[in-house]
């Protein structure tokens, strides 16, 4: 079965974003980082993506909205990471 698509969106700048990108690349899972910084049309994805979110990182593993770096990082203390990225 092959790996979920990660995308995260982004903002420059962002300590939370850097945190989430620095845990999924010492996982050696590849993402599509999207950033949002000036709007456009990938803020526009991500607001319909997750129509409640008002912060970055966005983070969607397959059809997954994990949420931001807190999530994120709460899924890796759990240990359930590895197994959401694995698909």
């Amino acid at each position: 079965m092959p790996a979920p698509k990660i995308d995260i969106y982004t903002k420059f700048g962002c300590g939370y974003c850097a945190r989430a990108k620095r845990l999924l690349d010492q996982k050696g899972a590849a993402y599509n980082d999207y950033d949002i910084t000036l709007g456009g049309e990938k803020r526009d994805e991500m607001m319909r993506r997750a129509p409640t979110a008002r912060t970055v990182p966005q983070i969607f593993i397959g059809e997954t909205h994990v949420g931001g770096s807190d999530e994120l990082a709460d899924l890796e203390r759990r240990g359930k990471l590895d197994s959401l990225l694995a698909g």
